[in-house]
């Protein structure tokens, strides 16, 4: 099965957009490591029937060390086979090193896609296309402010994130799918209908502040979209983890997926 065709049944069985990121902060959980993990497995139980899909930030198991990658690893083996991952992982480099970071995260973590940088080139996402029934998401259009240092900018008279774009396109015929990156809080519908109709993983919503009224307008998409909320859920300011992922998923109940 294709990793687009996974994605179009989740989002058909939980009837809506949410992904759950799983972004570990050691500072706001007492008790060390074991507790870290814990919170975490507590966040998958809570949620995984809520969930399109779980999304581990890379960076925060980092962080943490050997321990950390080791928690990833264990973090992975629990979350449903039906439930698809996504690494956040955002990695960029030359050819022959994205051969390893694709072995790493397709083949010893076994994660369903992963999110990469495109901007050194087509030939640094080459080595992840030929994964059968995986997806990458490559930056487009992100949450932060800096996006308009270059994402924004335009060359031959369209933004440099609709340049990223026709990677997709010519991607098609891989056996691996190609999304994007389009963060909520640089989101609008101008960008939404001029963007085309491939697979979006949309950051920003709850504790990032992201606004939900672009993806109720602009054009028909037909590409399954994730739209991802972590430290609400992870650290909700009132009731339980599922409390908080209910109330996203209700937040999210009209948009397009």
């Amino acid at each position: 099965m294709r990793y687009i065709e996974k994605l179009k049944k989740r989002i058909q069985e939980v009837g809506s957009p949410l992904c759950v990121g799983l972004d570990p902060r050691p500072e706001r959980i007492e008790g060390g490591l074991d507790a870290v993990e814990s919170h975490l497995m507590k966040v998958i139980e809570e949620t995984h029937d809520l969930a399109v899909a779980f999304k581990p930030n890379l960076a925060y198991f980092e962080a943490m060390g050997l321990s950390g990658l080791e928690m990833l690893e264990r973090v992975l083996e629990v979350i449903p086979k039906e439930v698809p991952t996504v690494l956040d992982a955002k990695r960029s480099d030359i050819g022959e090193t994205q051969k390893y970071y694709a072995r790493a995260y397709f083949e010893h973590y076994g994660v369903d896609a992963v999110t990469l940088n495109p901007f050194m080139g087509y030939d640094s996402i080459e080595p992840f296309l030929g994964y059968e029934g995986k997806g990458v998401y490559l930056l487009a259009l992100t949450s932060n402010q800096g996006s308009a240092d270059f994402m924004r900018k335009e060359i031959d008279g369209r933004p440099i994130y609709l340049h990223v774009a026709d990677f997709a396109k010519r991607a098609e015929g891989e056996p691996c799918d190609v999304g994007f990156v389009m963060g909520l809080t640089n989101l609008g519908i101008e960008e939404v209908s001029a963007f085309p109709d491939y697979p979006l993983l949309i950051p920003g919503l709850g504790a990032q502040g992201g606004d939900l009224s672009a993806l109720h307008g602009g054009a028909q998409r037909n590409a399954p979209n994730l739209v991802n909320a972590s430290r609400s859920i992870l650290f909700p300011q009132h009731g339980s983890h599922r409390e908080a992922a209910m109330a996203m998923k209700s937040l999210l109940s009209g948009v397009a997926c």
